[in-house]
């Protein structure tokens, strides 16, 4: 079974950043692409960006050019930095990793921007 690690998360004012790390229990390279979801209070599970194996990379709209996504292949680990965040970018964020037919999730971590 896949395990995958996240950290990173906590409170920051508004206009501040985070960065989430996500560490998987095999190789980056083994999953056709990883990724962060965030879930909101009430709200459906959305996907906020993704990476796949090839390095093309997706964003939410709400994120663009304030989140990056990326990977360190020494490290065997992905990143998501989250920079000018809002209060609407509060939720829970989860590591997503994915094989045909199969989905891999982390056990969430809070992202909460107030002031």
């Amino acid at each position: 079974q896949v395990q995958l690690v996240e950290s990173g998360g906590g409170l920051v004012q508004p206009g501040g950043s985070l960065r989430l790390s996500c560490a998987p229990s095999e190789s980056i390279f083994n999953f056709n692409a990883m990724g962060w979801y965030r879930q909101a209070p009430g709200k459906q599970r959305e996907l906020v960006a993704r990476i796949n194996v090839g390095g093309r990379t997706d964003y939410a709209d709400s994120v663009k050019a304030r989140f990056t996504i990326s990977r360190d292949n020494a490290e065997n680990t992905m990143y998501l930095q989250m920079n000018s965040l809002r209060p609407e970018d509060t939720a829970v964020y989860y590591c997503n990793a994915n094989i045909p037919s199969r989905n891999f999730w982390g056990q969430g971590t809070q992202v909460t921007v107030s002031s």
